[in-house]
């Protein structure tokens, strides 16, 4: 355990300016370094985490002032006998400055670990820049997305750059490859989503126009094929599996998507050798927050992605 605490006693941590506007998780994670990230999950999990008395959730932010509760943390968990391997990360990187770290994620690679994933990209990369003061996540992409991705390397950068994504000026467009042939060349949707947990326990999102939060994509064709259509998608807002839930919602759903696809259509595909989803983050726009140059930068397709296009090409 770290020496900022005490590991058989219980402490209290104040949160300060360098902790501010952080992830529970992450903060714990900071402060109790080698303790696994499965044991941390737990500990938040089970209600012994508190900030200010009261229960919090893992992806919970906290303020500046907050006293959080840390339990005791005994060594003798098994989690602290197996610690995972992180290894070294080699994520093409697409842009980088004294504030911001711009990678092209890979798809099958989480952004953080927990959850039952031992590690994802942001361990990954502190593993390889071990002096970096500072590195963490601007936004998130699910585990099978690939394409441009955000982290900080400043406190300031971090919280600029999330509040204007907050407040919809960093504009953010996904290639996605659907099922079946679109008929409009731009389509609409504004479609409220609801989070919820099947009966295995794992995490969904579905249209609920009664319990759904307020959520907006922009769709326009970019090339129609035999079969399939690639689309762009403007993110308006950022709700959790949002492009993938209104694409199943409008009746394209996604190519290779195991959660919200055509299941049939994914088990042949799988057959010929394509085994992922294809959506891809592929462009970024904002102003940079602190020497306000315009960033406009792009994620290329990866190769299998590309492959695939080709070979509908063929089709036609």
């Amino acid at each position: 355990m770290t020496n900022l605490l005490s590991k058989n006693c219980v402490n209290f941590h104040t949160v300060n300016e360098k902790d501010e506007n952080q992830r529970l998780d992450n903060l714990l994670m900071r402060l109790l370094k080698d303790v696994p990230k499965t044991h941390i999950y737990r500990i938040i999990r089970c209600g012994e985490v508190r900030i200010n008395k009261k229960k919090c959730e893992v992806n919970q932010k906290v303020s500046l002032g907050d006293i959080i509760r840390i339990p005791p943390i005994s060594t003798k968990s098994k989690d602290t006998q197996h610690q995972p391997l992180i290894p070294k990360a080699h994520f093409p990187v697409i842009y980088e400055d004294d504030y911001y770290l711009v990678i092209n994620k890979p798809a099958g690679v989480a952004c953080h670990g927990g959850s039952g994933i031992s590690f994802g990209v942001i361990e990954q990369l502190r593993h390889t820049y071990p002096k970096a003061k500072f590195l963490e996540l601007a936004h998130r992409l699910d585990r099978e997305t690939s394409g441009v991705l955000i982290l900080a390397k400043k406190r300031q950068a971090l919280v600029e750059l999330q509040e204007l994504i907050r407040h919809g000026q960093v504009k953010k467009n996904y290639w996605a490859l659907t099922n079946g042939e679109w008929k409009d060349s731009v389509r609409n949707v504004k479609a409220p989503l609801f989070k919820y947990l099947t009966s295995e326990g794992e995490r969904r999102v579905r249209v609920d126009r009664d319990n759904g939060q307020f959520a907006h994509t922009i769709f326009s064709v970019v090339k129609n094929y035999t079969d399939y259509t690639l689309i762009n998608a403007d993110l308006k807002t950022g709700r959790t599996h949002q492009i993938r839930v209104h694409l199943q919602y409008l009746g394209y759903p996604i190519v290779g998507d195991d959660k919200y696809g055509d299941f049939e259509k994914n088990k042949a595909l799988v057959k010929t050798g394509f085994k992922r989803m294809f959506l891809h983050a592929h462009r970024v726009e904002f102003t940079h927050p602190i020497n306000k140059v315009q960033i406009e930068l792009e994620a290329k397709l990866p190769a299998n992605l590309q492959d695939f296009l080709t070979l509908c090409q063929e089709s036609i």
